[in-house]
C-alpha cells in the first residue's frame, strides 16, 4: 500500500492512488501566474529520466499520516517570487483539500531558476 494514502470515513475507506496526488499538486501549482515551469533540475542527471511523471513535486507521508510536498519550480522574470510561492502554497492546500479532502502538514516550494522571457529584447549575448 506503499503508492496509496488511505482514508477512513464513517460510510467506509476510500484508497487514493499517488498519481492523482501528483498530478493534482502539478495543476495547482501551474495554475499561479508568473510560475514557468516545474522542473527535475535539482535531480542528479542519471535520475531524471525516472522521474518524469513528477514532473518536480515529490510527496512524502510522515509517521502521523500527514502529507509533505516539496515543488520545484521556475519563475519568470518580472514576478514577486515571495508571493508567487505563498500563492502556490495554497491554491495546493485548497486543491488538495477540495478534490480529495486531504490537509497537507507541510508544502515546501523551491524556487530553481528565473526565466528571462525570449521577447525580452535581450540579444543572446
Amino acid at each position: 500500500m506503499k503508492n496509496k494514502q488511505t482514508g477512513v470515513t464513517n460510510k467506509g475507506k476510500v484508497d487514493i492512488d499517488r498519481d492523482i496526488l501528483l498530478s493534482i499538486i502539478n495543476l495547482a501549482a501551474k495554475e499561479i501566474s508568473g510560475v514557468d515551469s516545474l522542473t527535475n533540475s535539482y535531480l542528479p542527471l542519471i535520475k531524471r529520466p525516472f522521474k518524469n511523471k513528477t514532473e518536480g513535486v515529490t510527496i512524502k507521508f510522515e509517521n502521523n499520516n500527514t502529507l509533505k510536498v516539496d515543488i520545484y519550480m521556475k519563475v519568470r522574470n518580472g514576478y514577486s517570487v515571495p508571493d508567487i510561492a505563498y500563492r502556490v502554497q495554497e491554491n495546493v492546500k485548497n486543491s488538495l483539500n477540495s478534490m480529495v479532502g486531504i490537509k497537507p502538514g507541510k508544502i515546501n516550494v523551491h524556487v530553481i531558476d528565473v526565466v528571462c522571457d525570449k521577447d525580452d529584447g535581450e540579444d543572446g549575448q
